[in-house]
């Protein structure tokens, strides 16, 4: 997550966002989900609330893309500092007790 850091201190990224997607996959993914395509209008971020909820890895299927993308646009919709702080607590607190989803 190193580099991804200096892309936040660039400005490229933020510390909490959806998680960018591959490029290659964004149409593809924005054919299974409506409402995809607002994970464009922010940063994309090193954490966001689909990571802390246990969404993270490769997607192996649909409903895990689905799960993540609703995950972010709950973010999106509901975005205030209690939540953004919410989120950074809860990614240092997995960093320590990682959940069994973490790899």
């Amino acid at each position: 997550e190193i580099p991804q850091f200096w892309n936040v201190l660039r400005g490229d990224m933020s510390i909490v966002g959806p998680r960018p997607h591959l490029l290659e996959h964004n149409a593809e993914f924005a054919k299974l989900m409506a409402g995809y395509h607002v994970r464009a209008f922010v940063k994309p971020g090193i954490t966001g609330l689909a990571q802390v909820r246990g969404f993270r890895g490769e997607a192996r299927d649909n409903s895990d893309i689905q799960n993540r993308v609703a995950c972010d646009l709950e973010y999106l919709e509901n975005w205030n500092l209690s939540l953004e702080i919410g989120i950074i607590l809860r990614t240092i607190a997995q960093l320590f007790l990682p959940p069994q989803t973490a790899y």
